[in-house]
C-alpha cells in the first residue's frame, strides 16, 4: 500500500478521508465526492514517473472485483512493465482500491479502465452518466474539480494529488438536490506529459454495462 498523508480541502460537498474506512462519508447525504488523501511512496513515484510510456499498462474490461488483481497483472505482462517491487505495488494497490470501492458501493461488477493519457481527454467540466466512479492518477496531474454555479464552469478549481483516489457521484446516483460538483481531466496536450489514470465504475449487472 502506498504511503498517505492527510491534507485539508475547502470545497463544500467533498469529504476528505485519512483512512479507507473514512471513505464511508461518501455515502452520506450532500457528499458529492470523497478523496483519500495520501502521498505516493517516493521510490514508487520515481519509478512510475521515469518509466517508458510504452511500458505503462493499459486496458478496458468489465469484471468481478476479486478478478482485478489478476487482470492488471496480465495488462502489465502485455505492456512488458518491468517486474519488481514497484510493479507489485501498482498491481496490489489497484486491486485494493477495487475491493474498497466495490465494497463501499456494493457493486457486483466493475468497469476498469487503465489508460496512459497525453491529450486533453475529457477537458470540459462535467458529471458522468454513471452511479459512482473512482479515479486515481498514478502518474502526472490529478483530476480537477470545482462547484458549478448556474451551469457555468467552476470559478475555483481544485486538483486531486497524484496517487490520491477520488470517489465521484454520477447522474444516476439516487440523491437530490444536485451538488453542482463538476470535474475534468487536466489540460496537458502539447506539454509532453504522460499521465497514467485508473478509472473504476460501479456496475450492478453485466447487461447494464453494455
Amino acid at each position: 500500500m502506498l504511503a498517505r498523508t492527510m491534507v485539508r480541502d475547502a470545497t463544500a460537498g467533498v469529504a476528505i478521508a485519512e483512512t479507507p474506512e473514512d471513505l464511508t462519508a461518501f455515502l452520506k447525504p450532500g457528499c458529492a465526492a470523497a478523496i483519500w488523501r495520501r502521498q505516493p511512496a517516493p521510490g514508487f513515484q520515481n519509478w512510475i514517473d521515469t518509466l517508458d510510456p510504452t511500458r505503462l499498462p493499459q486496458g478496458r474490461i468489465i469484471l468481478r472485483p476479486h478478478a482485478v488483481t489478476m487482470a492488471v497483472t496480465e495488462l502489465c505482462d502485455i505492456a512488458k512493465t518491468p517486474a519488481g517491487p514497484e510493479r507489485e505495488q501498482l498491481v496490489g494497490d489497484i486491486g485494493a482500491l477495487a475491493d474498497i470501492f466495490a465494497g463501499l458501493i456494493q457493486a457486483s461488477y466493475l468497469r476498469l479502465r487503465l489508460q496512459p493519457v497525453t491529450s486533453n481527454t475529457c477537458r470540459k467540466f462535467h458529471i458522468d452518466a454513471i452511479t459512482a466512479r473512482l479515479v486515481c492518477t498514478y502518474r502526472g496531474q490529478g483530476t480537477q474539480y470545482g462547484i458549478s454555479s448556474a451551469g457555468q464552469d467552476p470559478t475555483r478549481i481544485f486538483s486531486v494529488a497524484t496517487g490520491a483516489p477520488i470517489l465521484l457521484r454520477g447522474t444516476r446516483w439516487p440523491a437530490t438536490p444536485a451538488t453542482g460538483l463538476l470535474h475534468r481531466s487536466p489540460p496537458i496536450e502539447g506539454t509532453g506529459e504522460t499521465r497514467l489514470v485508473l478509472v473504476l465504475d460501479a456496475v450492478d449487472r453485466m447487461e447494464d454495462a453494455i
